[in-house]
């Protein structure tokens, strides 16, 4: 058991952590890499049959929310003073200074809105479809190719569920699924949004529902489990930390394990579906193809042919492009999902198979990577980063998740070749 950190020690972190917290305030990915309406009406106005007119002129209209040379600075600055006062192999400040380096990746990025510059710090931050997860591994391509396959086999044969909930009745249900969830945080709000291409969007203490969206019964469970007990609930624990602030903040490298999380949520609660998966898949599939080239027509196109209407392709296809220009590198972060579904399904694999349990509810003590996880061990061990106040069910309850993972681990070493033979004459 490592000693407990002296107070003085806690304060200088503290205050480092909430310089690091005040200086990634203003920046947002998202707002600023978002088209206007005006786009999508010139798109459908033009019948579909013009790229959008967006480039570096479109961006340079639409100005950053703060001065990016004052925030490379200030960044800078503060990982300086990370080294000066926590020294070179502090963990802690490790950790820090790599969030330093990311926001200053991602400064730089945004500088760059729709130009190349954009889609090549994109790749490097949220990764690329042609990336393996290991050596000699299937490509995040590969696994999105297979499951098209496997999705392919199941078609429509087990119907779609009408959506039939507007946007204000389900704001009141999953209000009360929230107050239920958080009932020590009852500041966490639910309520409509005009100004989101989603269906809906979290953020540190609030789900947005899109107001003209529509919805079953079914997309609210993914919601609540995706969205709440997920994203707000790290967003929560993360703001619960009384030295590590920075742990309620995500940098890019924390996206694809957050993201992980919320998808391996949706499959061991039963609430994902076919639909929902193929969504996923189509996402790495549009990506990897702008990375081949492909520019906003052909993807538009391919999400035609997969049936999606016009209003929903454009849509899809956009969340590719934004940030970029519409024939330029996509804006790569929706790999997170498949990437980090597989990513923390074998980080949990492993800990249970190697006995390490404990590590496992680390995940949601704020908006954690993987790569963090021995350390941010170390920092509970040493009194710096407190236990999260909020797991969600399945990973409250470790027996049955521990017993989970090692029927599964056990089932992946089968040869489906070989049970398919077997079960020839009864399937």
């Amino acid at each position: 058991m490592a000693v407990k950190q002296s107070e003085q020690y806690q304060l200088v972190i503290r205050s480092l952590s909430d310089r690091l917290v005040e200086a990634q305030a203003p920046i947002r990915v998202l707002d600023a890499i978002k088209w206007d309406d005006s786009v999508r009406e010139e798109f459908f106005r033009k019948r579909c049959k013009s790229l959008p007119p967006v480039d570096a002129d479109y961006y340079a209209q639409r100005p950053l929310s703060f001065d990016p040379a004052e925030r490379l600075q200030l960044f800078q600055d503060i990982e300086r003073d990370i080294t000066r006062q926590l020294g070179t192999f502090s963990p802690v400040g490790q950790i820090m200074r790599r969030m330093c380096r990311e926001y200053r990746m991602v400064i730089r990025m945004l500088e760059g809105r729709g130009t190349p510059e954009f889609g090549r710090i994109s790749q490097e931050l949220y990764g690329s479809a042609s990336d393996a997860f290991h050596a000699g591994d299937p490509t995040i391509t590969d696994l999105g190719i297979m499951l098209s396959e496997s999705l392919s086999n199941i078609g429509n044969d087990l119907g779609r569920e009408p959506k039939t909930i507007a946007a204000p009745e389900a704001v009141a249900i999953l209000q009360d699924r929230m107050n239920q969830a958080f009932p020590d945080d009852q500041a966490v709000r639910v309520f409509e949004s005009d100004g989101i291409v989603a269906d809906a969007a979290a953020g540190a203490d609030y789900i947005k529902i899109r107001s003209d969206a529509m919805f079953n019964q079914r997309d609210l469970k993914i919601l609540a489990v995706h969205e709440g007990m997920v994203h707000v609930a790290t967003s929560l624990n993360g703001q619960h930390q009384p030295i590590c602030t920075f742990l309620a903040k995500g940098p890019p490298s924390s996206t694809v394990t957050q993201e992980g999380l919320a998808i391996l949520m949706e499959v061991i609660t039963f609430a994902s579906y076919p639909a929902r998966l193929r969504k996923l898949t189509n996402r790495t599939r549009a990506i990897q193809l702008a990375e081949s080239g492909a520019n906003f027509l052909e993807v538009f196109e391919f999400y035609r042919g997969e049936g999606y209407s016009r209003e929903d392709s454009y849509a899809n296809a956009s969340r590719v492009f934004r940030g970029s220009s519409s024939a330029g590198l996509p804006f790569t972060k929706d790999l997170a999902y498949l990437k980090g579904f597989i990513l923390t399904y074998n980080y949990i694999q492993l800990a249970v198979r190697k006995g390490k349990l404990q590590q496992i509810p680390l995940l949601f003590c704020g908006k954690t990577t993987l790569e963090d996880m021995r350390t941010l061990g170390q920092l509970v061990d040493e009194g710096l980063v407190v236990p999260p106040r909020y797991l969600p069910e399945p990973f409250a309850d470790l027996n049955a998740l521990s017993a989970w993972m090692c029927f599964s681990g056990f089932l992946t070493n089968l040869s489906l070749e070989r049970i398919e033979a077997d079960y020839a004459n009864i399937l």
